[in-house]
């Protein structure tokens, strides 16, 4: 089926935010588990799985309008050195994420193209959820400082 260009260009936007996504929290929880914040490494290291099913569903998408998926560029990766800094770097990409998702959706909507405006529709509900989490934490980090915040981030490994 021939999709429509903007639709498709849309779509490819939005696969290269979930590629950089994908390696920005790969990063990240591969950082935290260095660190030994093994908790937070786990629910990181998750969310980096979550984007990878997002891009599978996007590129399905782009094939079936017969467009390519274009995994050949990727956004600026932002690299935390602490929890806070990887809070707000992970942060600005969903921010960044949602506005875009918005915008596509409502194109999408105006060209008639109903599925991917829902496939857009339900990745922005993900990442609302993400950002919320994000936002929790930093408030936990303001009211109970980086080493508190941190201390509940260890688990002693099994022996």
């Amino acid at each position: 089926m021939q999709g429509d260009p903007e639709v498709i260009e849309f779509l490819n936007e939005q696969l290269t935010a979930e590629l950089t996504a994908i390696n920005q929290y790969f990063l990240h929880a591969k950082m935290q588990e260095n660190f030994g914040w093994t908790k937070l490494a786990k629910y990181t290291r998750a969310e980096s799985f979550d984007e990878m099913k997002h891009a599978e569903v996007l590129t399905d998408r782009i094939l079936f309008l017969e467009g390519l998926p274009n995994y050949q560029r990727l956004f600026h990766v932002r690299v935390g050195q602490t929890v806070t800094e990887m809070f707000q770097a992970d942060r600005q990409i969903e921010v960044e994420a949602i506005d875009r998702l918005k915008r596509g959706i409502e194109v999408m909507r105006n060209k008639g193209d109903i599925t991917s405006a829902n496939i857009f529709e339900s990745i922005l509900a993900d990442e609302e959820h993400h950002i919320d989490y994000l936002d929790t934490q930093l408030e936990l980090v303001e009211k109970l400082g980086e080493a508190l915040y941190i201390a509940q981030l260890i688990e002693q490994p099994e022996s």
